[in-house]
């Protein structure tokens, strides 16, 4: 007599893929938390951090509204600059954050994590969070000082929460590409040097300190391709109220964003092998 046919396990709702979305948010809400704690240790950090930017204001911005070497129309040049030194800032904090993806390698840290369920996803995302936790809380301290220098700053709490978002997905965009390059070279030291050698070049080739249209037209090209660029557009037009190509700008940023967390997901065994 043969036996009774056997019926396949049942699937339980956790195991579908809105269960497994449910566990990545979670895990990623999780590890955001964690790197929340890290920043409370931070505070200095984040103070010395702002000191570049407030130069930019306080020197350059200060020094280049009284001569008028670049034409900005109807905008005062200080109103055109702050968008861009708010993206510099948020650039010069994430670029750098496989620096401590190495250091977590190095000390055993990444190994122990890729060995629990947490998804690599959720470790990127906790870093991107991160940076772009650090990108809000300088650009306060940037726009405090925008303001006692007398540049005209949006009032309108909508625009304001939209300034907050595309710094946080160009931070986020700029932190993971920072932990990409880290998979590739494997090395803090090559990492420094190749961190060093983009930051520059990136916030040149974008219209942070002029308008596009002084580029010369290999740079215009260029510029058109630079996440940054998009960045500043959309901050100065909801900050200063300029033109803006805010659907263009915010939908490039996402997409820019949600690619570079898939590649650099992608990547970390590799680091973590490295």
């Amino acid at each position: 007599m043969s036996a009774p046919p056997v019926a396949p396990p049942a699937v339980s709702a956790e195991a579908g893929s809105p269960g497994l979305v449910r566990t990545a948010l979670s895990r990623t809400g999780t590890m955001c938390l964690v790197e929340l704690q890290k920043l409370r240790h931070d505070r200095t950090e984040l103070v010395t951090r702002a000191i570049q930017p407030a130069l930019w204001l306080l020197v350059f911005g200060q020094v280049f509204t009284r001569i008028r070497a670049i034409p900005t129309g109807s905008t005062p040049y200080l109103d055109f600059l702050a968008p861009g030194i708010l993206a510099q800032s948020a650039l010069f904090i994430a670029i750098f954050y496989g620096i401590q993806i190495i250091w977590e390698r190095d000390a055993g840290v990444l190994a122990k994590l890729l060995v629990t369920p947490t998804p690599r996803v959720a470790l990127v995302g906790a870093k991107a969070f991160a940076a772009g936790v650090r990108a809000l809380a300088q650009a306060v301290v940037v726009l405090l000082l925008a303001l006692v220098l007398g540049v005209h700053i949006t009032a309108n709490p909508l625009k304001l929460l939209g300034v907050a978002l595309a710094l946080v997905l160009g931070s986020v965009f700029f932190c993971c590409l920072s932990i990409t390059i880290a998979g590739l070279v494997l090395s803090r030291d090559r990492l420094m040097g190749i961190g060093q050698a983009i930051t520059m070049p990136l916030f040149f080739a974008s219209n942070a300190l002029y308008p596009v249209q002084l580029m010369p037209g290999w740079l215009q090209v260029v510029n058109h391709v630079n996440p940054l660029s998009y960045e500043v557009e959309a901050l100065r037009g909801l900050l200063a109220g300029t033109d803006a190509r805010l659907a263009l700008d915010f939908g490039v940023l996402l997409v820019t964003a949600a690619a570079m967390i898939a590649i650099a997901s992608a990547l970390l065994p590799r680091l973590a092998r490295g």
